[in-house]
């Protein structure tokens, strides 16, 4: 959309004659326009690279947002740059810098050392900022040459970790010229469940409180120091009634009095847009939450947030009188699906990076050991798949001869296990697709995104169960009397959280309503659509004691799965799950990924037509069995296809 700045210098040149000419009758107003931009979510991407394909990719990266920062100030006399949270995890150059080069004392993290050469007021806490402990994040964020705020993670004393607002006071020239000193406050907020889904690192060391909660103990405060307040929300967008604890509470913050802008974040979508239309109190068009003017700036680096503010005087304190939001990208898709790249990466940023970006291309392409075959997850939500099952494989490997020496080697073995790239907001080029031959550090942490650590948890049968229950919450409900198009894959639910239990056999009804909605609440009690679940070829007794060997993430709550809540685990490895893959690798030098069958659809009729979006490069793999149609590509790049008649 066009800035409201742009639009009211057309304006104000319009009407040059008549100021010449006319004196007003009385004085107006001072009248001042401030931007404020955001970047979120960038997990360590600063170059416009892929690591895990080794490649350049103009979709990402803080050195291609940075020509847009340089752009959006250019056109302002008033802005001002915050960060969103996310930033030192998420990325082969995130990982190389924790595991492999390490961050001393006086060190300046390289996605730091970047964001030095931009200017940021201030910034806040994502949740990936704890993945690799609280030591090396108080490293990495005194690095930062701009301060971070956060108002709801608590140390053992009740203080919070980092300070939880600050209030900047900087000179802003208004539409006449004349110069005024503005007070900036700025609160910073994370999701709470960070103390869940990195126990390992923050228990006994830090706590939480829900983000409405911490925002009505601060804003008062904040709100009295302050001409405009600024909120750093690391957290999402969601409908409903309010939740205390909820992962994504941007919406319900916005009910707090005493805010003017909200950045938010943490889900990887874009706001304003049509990810969040048709939620109450959304104005998904003009961007706001509750009537305050918000803004989500996508992933990665993907978008640059720009929210306008138009303040008035009022005596002696200034009002937001109007606004305008947007979201710019760095890159659109041209009608043949290709990336076209709006802006050149800035040099400055690229420099900054340069040594350390070096050394991670000579990290991810060593070599581990061999694979035999493709190992791909195009087909990974609606087929077993060989990049889930060596997730699999490894974990039970690793895990047999640590369930022995804790003196549970004769309990059952099952391993969870989901696939992390499979679309989505990722996009069509959003999959992992390992091709036979050597398999490098890249390939295996293009199968294993996260860092997380194994952990193993002791569960019953029925709870086996209802996990599946609440991992196959991925599908809509496919309604068998209809004979129009209907889509299997519920989009708003992560990939991530669709775990396949391999040990166990099972169906997947899909005719059936989920039993769970996408928080893990059970709305359906009636529902099963885990059809035919045996162990060992019988029915599983759901009396019977399993070992599931996950992740931290899912043992500690994340995705709320039943038997998941970090009250069930008897074993905590020292080792990352993507450790794990890569020893196993180098155990056996030469792998043949196949999926062994272990789960499939219940049929539905074969006059359904069930859809299915996945990659261009899927075609060449089709699993075995699996009955497709192809039914043409997406607006945004996708291939989608028919799945024939189950069973």
């Amino acid at each position: 959309m066009p800035s409201i700045f742009r639009r009211a210098l057309l304006l104000s040149a319009a009407a040059l004659p008549l100021a010449l000419s006319e004196a007003p009758a009385a004085q107006a107003p001072a009248k001042l326009r401030l931007r404020l931009l955001e970047t979120t979510d960038l997990h360590v991407n600063v170059y416009p690279y892929d690591y895990y394909r080794d490649r350049a990719d103009d979709t990402v990266g803080l050195a291609k947002t940075a020509s847009l920062i340089t752009a959006a100030r250019a056109e302002v006399p008033n802005a001002l740059l915050f960060d969103n949270g996310d930033v030192i995890q998420g990325s082969p150059l995130g990982d190389y810098m924790a595991y492999s080069h390490g961050l001393k004392p006086g060190q300046v993290h390289p996605i730091i050392a970047a964001m030095n050469e931009l200017g940021y007021l201030c910034g806040t806490l994502g949740n990936h900022e704890f993945n690799y402990g609280l030591d090396y994040l108080g490293v990495s964020l005194a690095g930062q040459n701009f301060p971070s705020v956060c108002a709801n993670a608590l140390k053992p004393d009740g203080t919070t970790l980092v300070p939880p607002t600050r209030v900047f006071t900087r000179e802003m020239v208004d539409e006449a010229g004349q110069k005024h000193s503005l007070r900036i406050g700025v609160i910073g907020f994370v999701p709470p469940q960070i103390v869940q889904w990195d126990q390992a690192n923050l228990n006994g060391k830090l706590t939480t409180i829900d983000i409405v909660e911490a925002a009505r103990q601060y804003l008062p405060q904040l709100r009295a120091e302050s001409d405009v307040v600024v909120a750093l929300c690391h957290s999402g967008i969601a409908g409903g009634e309010p939740k205390a604890g909820a992962e994504n509470a941007a919406l319900h913050l916005a009910q707090v009095p005493g805010i003017d802008a909200i950045l938010a974040g943490h889900q990887h979508l874009v706001f304003p847009g049509g990810d969040f239309a048709n939620i109450p109190g959304v104005d998904a068009k003009r961007g706001t939450l509750h009537g305050v003017p918000a803004v989500m700036a996508g992933f990665w680096g993907s978008h640059l947030g720009v929210i306008d503010l138009v303040l008035e005087r009022e005596g002696s304190a200034w009002k937001v009188a109007d606004f305008g939001t947007e979201a710019r990208p760095i890159y659109e898709r041209a009608p043949d699906r290709k990336i076209v790249s709006k802006v050149d990466a800035a040099p400055a940023v690229l420099a900054a990076a340069r040594t350390e970006h070096e050394a991670t291309l000579a990290y991810v392409r060593q070599p581990v050991g061999e694979t035999k075959g493709s190992i791909n997850s195009y087909w990974a939500l609606v087929a077993d798949d060989p990049s889930v099952q060596i997730v699999s494989n490894a974990q039970s490997w690793y895990v047999r001869e640590l369930a022995r020496s804790a003196g549970m080697g004769d309990i059952p073995l099952l391993s969870a296990a989901a696939p992390f790239k499979a679309g989505g907001r990722g996009g069509p080029d959003y999959f992992t697709d390992v091709k036979p031959g050597p398999v490098a550090i890249k390939d295996v942490a293009d199968i294993y995104l996260y860092p997380n650590t194994l952990r193993v948890v002791k569960v019953k049968g029925a709870q086996v169960r209802e996990w599946l229950e609440r991992s196959a919450g991925l599908f809509n409900r496919i309604d068998p009397a209809l004979t129009a198009e209907q889509e299997l894959i519920n989009t708003k639910f992560p990939s991530y959280n669709f775990d396949i239990i391999d040990g166990v056999t099972y169906r997947i009804d899909v005719t059936q309503p989920s039993r769970y909605d996408n928080d893990g609440k059970v709305v359906a009690p009636e529902a099963h659509r885990i059809r035919d679940l045996a162990f060992n070829g019988k029915p599983i007794d759901d009396a019977q004691e399993f070992l599931v060997a996950t992740n931290n993430y899912r043992a500690g709550g994340g995705g709320n799965f039943p038997g998941a809540d970090g009250k069930t685990i008897v074993i905590e490895a020292p080792d990352l799950n993507r450790d794990v893959v890569v020893r196993y690798i180098v155990e056996q030098k030469t792998i043949d990924p196949s999926a062994d069958g272990n789960w499939s659809f219940a049929p539905w009729p074969n006059t359904a037509v069930v859809s299915y979006v996945t990659g261009p490069g899927a075609t060449a793999f089709r699993p075995a069995g699996l009955n497709v149609e192809p039914m043409g590509n997406t607006p945004e790049g996708f291939t989608k296809y028919r799945l024939g008649h189950a069973g």
